[in-house]
């Protein structure tokens, strides 16, 4: 073929974004299931040298925790891939959240209605460092028991948040949030240089 004829494809855009949230909400599940490639995974047995720091209080079958981050990717798009850093949940493992979150442009805070008091912390990481975010409500045993609104007042959130239903164990649902964050990350870039082009921030 001659050069002329040859159809220069640019690499497509790379996001990162974080999937946070407290111990045991489905951070993991979240990342295994939309992810295109097998996820990598750094989780290890609870063992009984975490009794009386872990809290397993209404997660009591959980087996496993993650010690150190959860990666996964998935494309939208010909020009788009999100890459997924999942976040451990226990508290003593909260140090590498600062390292995660460098170049993030979002984050998913993901939320067990069960435990909502699991969720501020991670809720007040992003406030904080001004990553935008959205939450989503993880219906365990596929229920969601209270409306988004109600969820909302809970977590005294403002109107600028959203809050999304979702299925940490289903893609299509997990995609639907992703989404979701990505049309808000555009709309502000929009708003804010007219170019609507994601640039990373961080802490």
């Amino acid at each position: 073929m001659a050069d002329s004829d040859t159809i220069t494809r640019s690499a497509p855009d790379t996001v990162k974004i974080l999937i946070a949230g407290g111990f045991g909400v489905g951070k993991t599940t979240m990342v295994g299931s939309v992810s295109e490639i097998a996820p990598l995974r750094t989780e290890e047995r609870l063992t009984s040298a975490g009794l009386g720091v872990d809290d397993l209080e209404g997660i009591e079958e959980k087996k496993a925790t993650t010690v150190a981050l959860d990666f996964g990717r998935i494309t939208i798009g010909e020009d788009l891939v999100l890459y997924l850093f999942g976040t451990p949940g226990q508290q003593r493992f909260w140090f590498m959240w600062n390292d995660l979150a460098l170049g993030a442009l979002g984050a998913v805070v993901l939320i067990d209605v069960r435990r909502p008091e699991t969720s501020f912390a991670a809720i007040d990481f992003f406030e904080r460092r001004d990553i935008p975010f959205v939450v989503a409500v993880n219906g365990f045993y596929g229920e969601h028991p209270y409306p988004p609104e109600e969820i909302r007042d809970a977590l005294a959130l403002p109107e600028h948040v959203q809050v999304l239903l979702c299925d940490a164990r289903e893609r299509g649902s997990c995609r639907d949030v992703l989404i979701a964050l990505l049309d808000q990350l555009i709309a502000s870039a929009v708003q804010s240089d007219g170019g609507g082009r994601l640039t990373p921030g961080g802490p």
